[in-house]
Protein backbone atom coordinates (compact mmCIF):
# COMPACT_ATOMS: atom_id res chain seq x y z
CA UNK A 1 0.00 0.00 0.00
CA UNK A 2 1.08 3.87 -0.86
CA UNK A 3 -0.40 6.99 0.16
CA UNK A 4 -1.58 7.45 -3.59
CA UNK A 5 -3.93 4.37 -3.59
CA UNK A 6 -5.53 5.62 -0.51
CA UNK A 7 -6.68 8.88 -2.24
CA UNK A 8 -7.53 6.84 -5.76
CA UNK A 9 -9.78 4.08 -3.34
CA UNK A 10 -11.76 7.69 -2.22
CA UNK A 11 -12.05 9.39 -5.22
CA UNK A 12 -13.57 6.21 -7.11
CA UNK A 13 -16.15 5.45 -4.78
CA UNK A 14 -17.07 8.87 -3.97
CA UNK A 15 -15.73 11.43 -6.98
CA UNK A 16 -18.57 14.23 -6.05
CA UNK A 17 -18.57 14.16 -2.64
CA UNK A 18 -16.74 17.97 -1.07
CA UNK A 19 -13.29 16.55 -0.15
CA UNK A 20 -10.68 19.62 1.44
CA UNK A 21 -12.32 23.70 1.10
CA UNK A 22 -9.77 26.62 2.04
CA UNK A 23 -10.03 30.36 1.03
CA UNK A 24 -12.24 30.80 -1.80
CA UNK A 25 -11.29 27.16 -3.08
CA UNK A 26 -12.87 23.71 -2.75
CA UNK A 27 -12.91 20.39 -4.19
CA UNK A 28 -14.85 17.28 -4.50
CA UNK A 29 -12.37 14.03 -4.39
CA UNK A 30 -12.78 13.67 -8.12
CA UNK A 31 -11.16 17.32 -8.48
CA UNK A 32 -9.13 16.70 -5.86
CA UNK A 33 -7.38 13.06 -7.25
CA UNK A 34 -7.08 14.92 -10.86
CA UNK A 35 -5.15 17.23 -9.94
CA UNK A 36 -3.04 15.12 -7.95
CA UNK A 37 -2.27 13.48 -10.68
CA UNK A 38 -1.74 16.03 -12.91
CA UNK A 39 1.08 17.55 -10.65
CA UNK A 40 2.76 13.81 -10.69
CA UNK A 41 3.06 14.07 -14.56
CA UNK A 42 4.33 17.66 -14.09
CA UNK A 43 6.74 16.07 -11.39
CA UNK A 44 7.60 13.20 -13.65
CA UNK A 45 7.69 15.52 -16.85
CA UNK A 46 10.36 17.74 -14.89
CA UNK A 47 12.30 14.65 -14.07
CA UNK A 48 12.01 15.79 -10.31
CA UNK A 49 13.06 13.23 -7.64
CA UNK A 50 11.12 15.13 -4.90
CA UNK A 51 9.07 18.05 -4.08
CA UNK A 52 9.36 20.41 -1.31
CA UNK A 53 6.12 22.09 -0.17
CA UNK A 54 6.51 25.95 1.69
CA UNK A 55 3.06 27.31 2.47
CA UNK A 56 0.18 27.61 5.25
CA UNK A 57 -2.93 25.32 5.58
CA UNK A 58 -4.06 25.55 1.87
CA UNK A 59 -6.14 23.35 -0.64
CA UNK A 60 -2.52 22.97 -2.55
CA UNK A 61 -1.26 20.92 0.51
CA UNK A 62 -2.70 18.19 -0.30
CA UNK A 63 -2.65 18.48 -4.34
CA UNK A 64 1.16 18.33 -3.65
CA UNK A 65 1.37 15.57 -1.30
CA UNK A 66 -0.92 13.21 -3.28
CA UNK A 67 0.78 14.28 -6.45
CA UNK A 68 4.73 13.36 -5.29
CA UNK A 69 3.27 10.07 -3.95
CA UNK A 70 1.62 9.28 -7.76
CA UNK A 71 4.96 10.08 -8.78
CA UNK A 72 6.73 8.04 -6.31
CA UNK A 73 8.96 10.88 -5.48
CA UNK A 74 9.77 12.18 -2.08
CA UNK A 75 7.30 14.80 -0.26
CA UNK A 76 9.13 17.33 2.18
CA UNK A 77 7.21 19.79 3.84
CA UNK A 78 9.03 23.04 5.19
CA UNK A 79 8.10 25.48 8.04
CA UNK A 80 7.58 28.83 5.49
CA UNK A 81 7.36 30.75 8.81
CA UNK A 82 12.03 30.20 9.34
CA UNK A 83 14.11 33.21 8.67
CA UNK A 84 15.60 33.22 5.33
CA UNK A 85 18.97 31.85 6.47
CA UNK A 86 17.45 28.87 8.09
CA UNK A 87 15.29 28.18 5.09
CA UNK A 88 17.23 28.60 2.17
CA UNK A 89 19.60 25.93 3.36
CA UNK A 90 16.68 22.98 3.61
CA UNK A 91 15.40 23.85 0.49
CA UNK A 92 18.44 23.44 -1.38
CA UNK A 93 18.84 20.21 0.37
CA UNK A 94 15.96 18.80 -1.68
CA UNK A 95 16.87 20.20 -5.00
CA UNK A 96 13.79 18.75 -6.90
CA UNK A 97 10.47 20.82 -7.68
CA UNK A 98 9.23 23.72 -5.32
CA UNK A 99 5.82 24.71 -4.63
CA UNK A 100 6.04 28.22 -2.92
CA UNK A 101 2.16 29.14 -1.64
CA UNK A 102 2.91 31.55 1.28
CA UNK A 103 4.17 35.43 0.69
CA UNK A 104 6.99 36.55 0.35
CA UNK A 105 8.23 33.52 -1.53
CA UNK A 106 11.52 31.47 -0.60
CA UNK A 107 14.52 33.66 -1.62
CA UNK A 108 17.10 32.72 -4.22
CA UNK A 109 14.45 29.48 -5.37
CA UNK A 110 15.30 28.65 -9.00
CA UNK A 111 12.30 29.38 -10.95
CA UNK A 112 13.39 26.27 -13.10
CA UNK A 113 12.36 24.11 -10.21
CA UNK A 114 9.46 26.32 -9.15
CA UNK A 115 5.46 24.82 -9.85
CA UNK A 116 3.04 27.63 -9.36
CA UNK A 117 0.11 27.15 -6.96
CA UNK A 118 -2.07 28.11 -9.95
CA UNK A 119 -0.93 25.91 -12.01
CA UNK A 120 -2.01 23.11 -9.02
CA UNK A 121 -5.49 24.03 -8.68
CA UNK A 122 -6.04 24.73 -12.20
CA UNK A 123 -8.53 22.52 -14.16
CA UNK A 124 -6.41 19.98 -15.41
CA UNK A 125 -6.20 19.50 -19.68
CA UNK A 126 -8.09 17.24 -20.85
CA UNK A 127 -5.76 14.30 -21.71
CA UNK A 128 -3.82 13.94 -24.48
CA UNK A 129 -2.50 11.49 -27.22
CA UNK A 130 1.00 11.19 -25.92
CA UNK A 131 0.03 10.96 -21.94
CA UNK A 132 2.56 10.81 -19.45
CA UNK A 133 3.66 7.92 -17.80
CA UNK A 134 3.29 7.75 -13.91
CA UNK A 135 5.14 5.01 -12.43
CA UNK A 136 2.68 1.60 -12.40
CA UNK A 137 4.07 0.42 -8.82
CA UNK A 138 5.54 2.84 -6.08
CA UNK A 139 7.39 0.62 -3.85
CA UNK A 140 5.92 0.47 0.20
CA UNK A 141 9.68 0.70 1.14
CA UNK A 142 10.18 4.21 -0.83
CA UNK A 143 10.53 7.05 1.74
CA UNK A 144 7.40 9.21 1.12
CA UNK A 145 7.47 12.21 3.18
CA UNK A 146 10.55 14.15 4.90
CA UNK A 147 9.68 15.93 8.18
CA UNK A 148 11.83 18.19 10.02
CA UNK A 149 11.99 17.48 13.54
CA UNK A 150 10.74 20.67 15.69
CA UNK A 151 14.33 21.12 16.83
CA UNK A 152 13.07 22.28 20.61
CA UNK A 153 16.50 21.51 21.89
CA UNK A 154 18.77 21.45 18.85
CA UNK A 155 19.03 21.48 14.95
CA UNK A 156 16.43 19.71 13.23
CA UNK A 157 16.65 16.49 12.01
CA UNK A 158 15.58 15.06 8.80
CA UNK A 159 13.10 12.35 9.82
CA UNK A 160 12.11 9.81 7.00
CA UNK A 161 8.44 8.21 6.77
CA UNK A 162 7.84 5.72 4.41
CA UNK A 163 4.51 4.61 2.51
CA UNK A 164 4.43 1.67 4.48
CA UNK A 165 4.43 3.57 7.94
CA UNK A 166 2.28 5.84 6.77
CA UNK A 167 -0.42 3.80 5.21
CA UNK A 168 -0.14 1.43 8.46
CA UNK A 169 -0.49 4.10 10.95
CA UNK A 170 -4.05 5.14 8.73
CA UNK A 171 -5.43 1.49 8.05
CA UNK A 172 -4.48 0.47 11.94
CA UNK A 173 -6.69 3.83 13.03
CA UNK A 174 -9.37 4.19 10.16
CA UNK A 175 -12.11 2.40 8.90
CA UNK A 176 -12.19 3.47 4.76
CA UNK A 177 -15.07 5.70 4.23
CA UNK A 178 -16.99 5.40 7.76
CA UNK A 179 -17.49 9.02 7.46
CA UNK A 180 -21.27 10.11 6.95
CA UNK A 181 -21.30 12.96 3.93
CA UNK A 182 -22.41 15.65 6.45
CA UNK A 183 -19.03 15.19 8.55
CA UNK A 184 -16.13 18.05 8.06
CA UNK A 185 -12.97 18.59 9.63
CA UNK A 186 -11.59 21.59 10.69
CA UNK A 187 -7.57 21.46 10.26
CA UNK A 188 -5.56 24.36 11.73
CA UNK A 189 -2.12 22.17 12.72
CA UNK A 190 0.34 23.30 9.65
CA UNK A 191 1.09 21.16 6.81
CA UNK A 192 5.12 20.76 8.45
CA UNK A 193 3.82 19.14 11.19
CA UNK A 194 3.49 15.08 11.81
CA UNK A 195 -0.41 16.05 12.71
CA UNK A 196 -1.21 18.38 10.02
CA UNK A 197 -0.02 15.45 7.83
CA UNK A 198 -1.64 12.71 9.78
CA UNK A 199 -4.44 14.71 9.73
CA UNK A 200 -5.00 14.95 6.05
CA UNK A 201 -4.35 11.13 5.62
CA UNK A 202 -7.00 9.98 7.87
CA UNK A 203 -9.24 12.43 6.90
CA UNK A 204 -9.24 11.46 3.33
CA UNK A 205 -9.36 7.51 3.95
CA UNK A 206 -11.89 8.31 5.75
CA UNK A 207 -13.64 10.14 3.15
CA UNK A 208 -14.73 13.62 5.40
CA UNK A 209 -14.63 16.86 4.12
CA UNK A 210 -11.64 18.73 4.98
CA UNK A 211 -11.55 22.46 5.88
CA UNK A 212 -8.26 24.60 6.41
CA UNK A 213 -7.84 27.35 8.15
CA UNK A 214 -4.31 29.03 7.18
CA UNK A 215 -3.65 31.15 10.38
CA UNK A 216 -5.45 30.01 13.96
CA UNK A 217 -7.39 33.12 15.46
CA UNK A 218 -9.85 31.94 18.55
CA UNK A 219 -12.67 34.06 17.31
CA UNK A 220 -12.00 32.81 13.32
CA UNK A 221 -11.46 28.85 14.17
CA UNK A 222 -15.22 29.06 16.68
CA UNK A 223 -16.78 31.79 13.87
CA UNK A 224 -15.76 28.60 10.76
CA UNK A 225 -16.43 25.32 13.11
CA UNK A 226 -19.91 27.34 13.33
CA UNK A 227 -20.54 28.37 9.89
CA UNK A 228 -19.21 24.76 8.63
CA UNK A 229 -20.92 22.40 10.56
CA UNK A 230 -17.68 21.18 11.45
CA UNK A 231 -18.20 17.81 13.37
CA UNK A 232 -14.10 16.50 13.80
CA UNK A 233 -11.38 19.38 14.79
CA UNK A 234 -8.04 18.96 16.16
CA UNK A 235 -5.52 21.60 18.05
CA UNK A 236 -2.78 21.90 20.04
CA UNK A 237 -2.80 22.77 23.69
CA UNK A 238 -1.98 26.39 22.30
CA UNK A 239 -4.97 26.79 20.32
CA UNK A 240 -7.19 25.32 23.01
CA UNK A 241 -6.02 27.47 25.78
CA UNK A 242 -6.67 30.75 23.09
CA UNK A 243 -10.43 29.21 22.67
CA UNK A 244 -10.50 28.76 26.44
CA UNK A 245 -9.78 32.60 27.14
CA UNK A 246 -11.93 33.98 24.35
CA UNK A 247 -15.14 32.19 25.47
CA UNK A 248 -14.72 33.91 28.91
CA UNK A 249 -16.72 31.47 30.87
CA UNK A 250 -19.52 30.91 27.76
CA UNK A 251 -20.58 27.50 26.23
CA UNK A 252 -18.82 27.13 23.48
CA UNK A 253 -22.10 26.56 21.53
CA UNK A 254 -20.50 24.06 18.81
CA UNK A 255 -23.59 21.55 18.07
CA UNK A 256 -22.44 19.62 15.34
CA UNK A 257 -19.05 19.29 17.04
CA UNK A 258 -18.90 15.30 17.85
CA UNK A 259 -14.47 15.21 18.47
CA UNK A 260 -12.21 17.38 19.65
CA UNK A 261 -9.14 15.99 19.70
CA UNK A 262 -5.68 17.72 20.80
CA UNK A 263 -2.51 16.93 21.24
CA UNK A 264 1.08 18.09 19.77
CA UNK A 265 2.66 19.17 23.33
CA UNK A 266 1.56 18.65 26.88
CA UNK A 267 -2.01 19.67 27.81
CA UNK A 268 -2.16 21.68 31.32
CA UNK A 269 -4.37 20.36 33.25
CA UNK A 270 -6.53 23.64 34.08
CA UNK A 271 -6.99 24.32 30.61
CA UNK A 272 -8.34 20.74 29.76
CA UNK A 273 -10.84 20.78 32.63
CA UNK A 274 -11.96 24.14 31.79
CA UNK A 275 -12.83 22.99 28.29
CA UNK A 276 -14.48 19.93 29.16
CA UNK A 277 -17.12 22.35 30.82
CA UNK A 278 -17.85 24.81 28.01
CA UNK A 279 -17.61 22.51 25.24
CA UNK A 280 -20.66 20.34 26.59
CA UNK A 281 -21.35 16.83 24.97
CA UNK A 282 -18.16 17.23 22.81
CA UNK A 283 -16.01 14.15 23.16
CA UNK A 284 -12.58 15.15 23.69
CA UNK A 285 -9.38 13.17 22.60
CA UNK A 286 -5.99 13.27 23.96
CA UNK A 287 -3.67 12.11 20.81
CA UNK A 288 0.26 10.96 21.97
CA UNK A 289 2.45 10.24 19.33
CA UNK A 290 5.65 11.78 17.14
CA UNK A 291 7.09 12.23 13.91
CA UNK A 292 9.41 9.05 14.52
CA UNK A 293 6.04 7.17 14.86
CA UNK A 294 4.00 8.21 11.91
CA UNK A 295 1.79 10.20 14.56
CA UNK A 296 -0.59 8.74 17.05
CA UNK A 297 0.62 5.86 19.17
CA UNK A 298 -1.90 6.39 22.13
CA UNK A 299 -5.08 7.69 23.05
CA UNK A 300 -7.50 8.85 25.59
CA UNK A 301 -10.97 8.91 24.44
CA UNK A 302 -14.06 10.30 25.14
CA UNK A 303 -15.66 8.20 28.00
CA UNK A 304 -12.36 9.07 29.85
CA UNK A 305 -13.04 12.25 29.48
CA UNK A 306 -16.44 12.22 30.09
CA UNK A 307 -16.29 10.17 33.33
CA UNK A 308 -13.47 12.46 34.47
CA UNK A 309 -16.13 15.73 33.97
CA UNK A 310 -18.47 13.53 36.07
CA UNK A 311 -16.23 13.86 39.09
CA UNK A 312 -14.47 9.80 39.19
CA UNK A 313 -11.83 10.28 41.07
CA UNK A 314 -9.73 7.33 39.24
CA UNK A 315 -10.54 9.13 35.52
CA UNK A 316 -9.70 12.62 36.64
CA UNK A 317 -6.07 11.31 37.49
CA UNK A 318 -5.69 9.44 34.18
CA UNK A 319 -6.50 13.30 32.84
CA UNK A 320 -2.92 13.20 32.91
CA UNK A 321 -2.26 10.29 30.56
CA UNK A 322 -2.07 9.77 27.23
CA UNK A 323 -4.38 7.31 27.64
CA UNK A 324 -3.76 3.01 26.07
CA UNK A 325 -1.51 2.29 23.07
CA UNK A 326 -3.26 1.95 19.58
CA UNK A 327 -3.56 -1.83 18.70
CA UNK A 328 -0.30 -2.77 16.98
CA UNK A 329 2.32 -1.11 19.04
CA UNK A 330 4.27 -2.50 21.71
CA UNK A 331 5.67 -0.20 24.95
CA UNK A 332 8.60 -1.00 26.98
CA UNK A 333 9.89 1.39 29.93
CA UNK A 334 13.60 0.90 30.82
CA UNK A 335 15.70 1.88 33.44
CA UNK A 336 19.02 3.44 33.53
CA UNK A 337 20.54 0.12 32.83
CA UNK A 338 18.36 -0.52 30.20
CA UNK A 339 16.13 -3.10 32.32
CA UNK A 340 12.59 -3.80 32.02
CA UNK A 341 10.44 -1.77 34.90
CA UNK A 342 7.43 -3.10 36.77
CA UNK A 343 3.83 -0.73 36.38
CA UNK A 344 3.93 2.50 37.35
CA UNK A 345 7.78 2.69 37.75
CA UNK A 346 9.07 5.56 36.04
CA UNK A 347 11.87 5.27 33.27
CA UNK A 348 12.46 5.80 29.37
CA UNK A 349 9.82 5.23 27.04
CA UNK A 350 10.63 2.63 23.85
CA UNK A 351 8.06 1.90 21.18
CA UNK A 352 7.81 -0.75 18.75
CA UNK A 353 5.06 -1.32 15.27
CA UNK A 354 4.76 -1.40 11.85
CA UNK A 355 3.74 2.67 11.78
CA UNK A 356 7.11 3.32 13.82
CA UNK A 357 9.99 4.79 11.71
CA UNK A 358 12.80 5.98 13.86
CA UNK A 359 14.69 6.71 10.76
CA UNK A 360 16.43 9.88 9.66
CA UNK A 361 18.93 11.02 6.57
CA UNK A 362 22.08 9.97 8.72
CA UNK A 363 20.15 6.45 9.31
CA UNK A 364 17.89 4.17 12.08
CA UNK A 365 17.91 4.68 15.58
CA UNK A 366 16.07 1.52 16.17
CA UNK A 367 17.90 -1.45 18.37
CA UNK A 368 18.24 -4.85 16.92
CA UNK A 369 14.81 -5.67 18.16
CA UNK A 370 13.43 -2.83 16.24
CA UNK A 371 12.69 -0.51 19.06
CA UNK A 372 12.52 3.16 19.04
CA UNK A 373 13.83 5.39 22.19
CA UNK A 374 11.77 8.11 22.55
CA UNK A 375 13.53 9.65 24.67
CA UNK A 376 10.46 10.88 27.02
CA UNK A 377 10.09 9.59 30.53
CA UNK A 378 7.05 8.10 32.09
CA UNK A 379 4.99 5.18 32.67
CA UNK A 380 2.65 2.61 32.13
CA UNK A 381 0.24 2.42 34.50
CA UNK A 382 -1.77 -1.43 35.87
CA UNK A 383 -4.69 -0.19 33.26
CA UNK A 384 -2.31 0.06 30.76
CA UNK A 385 -2.41 4.00 30.53
CA UNK A 386 0.59 5.66 29.36
CA UNK A 387 1.90 8.66 31.43
CA UNK A 388 4.47 11.05 30.02
CA UNK A 389 6.68 13.09 32.43
CA UNK A 390 8.45 14.79 29.59
CA UNK A 391 11.71 14.75 27.68
CA UNK A 392 14.13 12.89 29.24
CA UNK A 393 16.70 15.78 28.96
CA UNK A 394 14.20 17.97 30.67
CA UNK A 395 14.25 16.06 33.99
CA UNK A 396 15.90 18.31 37.19
CA UNK A 397 18.56 16.49 39.00
CA UNK A 398 18.73 18.58 42.95
CA UNK A 399 20.84 16.80 45.24
CA UNK A 400 20.68 13.51 43.43
CA UNK A 401 16.51 13.81 43.33
CA UNK A 402 14.86 13.26 39.70
CA UNK A 403 12.26 16.29 39.34
CA UNK A 404 9.76 16.27 36.42
CA UNK A 405 9.02 19.69 35.34
CA UNK A 406 5.60 19.14 34.66
CA UNK A 407 4.60 17.95 37.92
CA UNK A 408 5.49 21.64 39.38
CA UNK A 409 4.11 23.12 35.70
CA UNK A 410 0.73 21.75 36.36
CA UNK A 411 0.56 23.13 40.05
CA UNK A 412 1.89 26.74 39.16
CA UNK A 413 -0.86 26.76 36.01
CA UNK A 414 -3.87 26.14 38.70
CA UNK A 415 -2.76 29.64 40.49
CA UNK A 416 -5.61 32.57 39.18
CA UNK A 417 -2.55 34.65 38.42
CA UNK A 418 -0.75 32.31 36.13
CA UNK A 419 -1.53 32.08 32.00
CA UNK A 420 1.94 29.99 31.20
CA UNK A 421 4.55 28.96 33.01
CA UNK A 422 7.61 26.31 32.36
CA UNK A 423 9.42 25.46 34.70
CA UNK A 424 13.59 24.10 33.85
CA UNK A 425 16.78 23.07 35.74
CA UNK A 426 19.59 25.97 36.00
CA UNK A 427 22.90 24.89 36.81
CA UNK A 428 24.29 25.54 40.89
CA UNK A 429 27.66 24.53 42.28
CA UNK A 430 25.77 23.12 45.60
CA UNK A 431 22.92 21.23 44.50
CA UNK A 432 23.82 20.45 40.77
CA UNK A 433 20.95 22.07 39.84
CA UNK A 434 17.87 24.80 40.94
CA UNK A 435 14.69 25.24 39.67
CA UNK A 436 13.47 27.86 38.12
CA UNK A 437 10.07 28.90 37.26
CA UNK A 438 9.35 31.10 34.58
CA UNK A 439 5.65 32.80 34.54
CA UNK A 440 3.90 34.47 31.87
CA UNK A 441 0.54 36.46 34.05
CA UNK A 442 -2.75 36.44 33.32
CA UNK A 443 -3.99 40.10 32.12
CA UNK A 444 -4.61 42.17 34.78
CA UNK A 445 -3.38 39.78 37.79
CA UNK A 446 -0.71 40.43 39.82
CA UNK A 447 1.13 38.22 41.90
CA UNK A 448 5.27 37.59 43.70
CA UNK A 449 7.56 35.18 43.65
CA UNK A 450 7.22 34.32 46.93
CA UNK A 451 3.55 34.03 46.50
CA UNK A 452 4.05 31.32 43.87
CA UNK A 453 6.69 29.44 46.04
CA UNK A 454 4.46 29.27 48.83
CA UNK A 455 1.57 27.70 46.50
CA UNK A 456 3.86 25.12 44.97
CA UNK A 457 5.10 24.40 48.56
CA UNK A 458 1.54 24.06 50.16
CA UNK A 459 1.05 21.47 46.89
CA UNK A 460 3.85 19.97 46.49
CA UNK A 461 7.05 18.44 49.01
CA UNK A 462 9.79 21.53 49.30
CA UNK A 463 12.08 20.07 47.35
CA UNK A 464 10.21 20.69 44.48
CA UNK A 465 9.59 24.27 45.16
CA UNK A 466 11.05 26.48 42.60
CA UNK A 467 14.30 28.24 44.15
CA UNK A 468 13.82 30.94 41.25
CA UNK A 469 10.86 32.63 40.14
CA UNK A 470 10.68 35.43 37.40
CA UNK A 471 8.05 36.72 34.65
CA UNK A 472 8.10 37.44 31.30
CA UNK A 473 5.66 38.75 28.86
CA UNK A 474 5.79 35.23 26.94
CA UNK A 475 7.17 31.96 26.21
CA UNK A 476 8.68 31.04 23.42
CA UNK A 477 6.99 28.67 21.28
CA UNK A 478 7.10 26.89 18.35
CA UNK A 479 3.48 27.51 15.86
CA UNK A 480 2.52 24.15 17.25
CA UNK A 481 3.43 25.24 20.83
CA UNK A 482 5.87 23.18 21.94
CA UNK A 483 8.16 25.33 24.67
CA UNK A 484 11.85 26.26 23.16
CA UNK A 485 13.37 25.32 26.73
CA UNK A 486 17.03 25.84 25.09
CA UNK A 487 15.58 30.01 24.44
CA UNK A 488 14.18 29.73 28.03
CA UNK A 489 17.49 28.36 29.66
CA UNK A 490 19.47 31.13 27.20
CA UNK A 491 17.25 34.16 28.47
CA UNK A 492 18.15 32.89 31.92
CA UNK A 493 21.74 32.34 31.56
CA UNK A 494 21.85 35.74 30.15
Amino acid sequence: MNLGLLLEMVASSFPDRPAVAGGDVALTYDQLHRRAQACAERLVQGGFDSLVYCGPNDVTFPIALFGAAAAGVEFIPLNYRLADEQLHPLVEAHPGALVVAASPPVPGADPERTIDRRELLAEPEPTSAEEIELPPFVDPEDVAVVLYTSGTSGRPKAAWLRHRHLTAYVLGTVEFANADDDQAALVTVPPYHIAGLANLLSNVYAARRIVYLDAFEAEVWLDTARSQAVTQAMVVPTMLARVVAHLDGEPADLPALRTLSYGGSRMPLPVLERALELFGDTGFVNAYGLTETSSTIALLGPDDHAAARAGDPVARQRLGSVGKLLPGIEVEVRGPDDEMLAPSEPGLIFLRGEQVSGEYAGGSVLDEQGWFPTKDRGWVDADGYLFIEGRADDTIIRGGENIAPAEIEDVLARHPAVADVVVVGVPDDEWGQRIAAVVVLAPGVATTAEELQDYTRQHLRGSKTPDLVVFRAELPRTPTGKLLRREVLADLAG
